[in-house]
């Protein structure tokens, strides 16, 4: 067993989070910047007024995506599955 092939597999492990993650976050983000853009225009200091466009984008963003994200860690997973006669090997 070399080390590589776990480094690899974390790397890559590491690498979906990442992408799975800003593809729920990045839109909330976005929206975030734009409700304060508005507050900061209309001198509206209401903090609870970004919650529930950033809620509603972020619950949208897992409903939309959540078919990627599910076929991403299915790949992932069988990925980790058929390599495990190289790392045993």
């Amino acid at each position: 067993m070399e080390p590589g092939i776990f480094v690899d597999i974390l790397s890559d492990a590491l690498f979906l989070v990442i992408k799975l993650v800003s593809a729920i976050i990045v839109p909330s983000l976005i929206v975030g910047l734009i409700v304060a853009v508005f507050q900061a225009a209309t001198s509206i200091n209401e903090q609870t007024l970004s919650f529930l466009p950033r809620l509603l984008v972020t619950l949208s963003a897992l409903i939309i995506g959540g078919h990627w994200f599910t076929q991403e860690l299915m790949d992932f997973f069988n990925r980790l599955v058929l390599s495990i006669p190289e790392i045993a090997g």
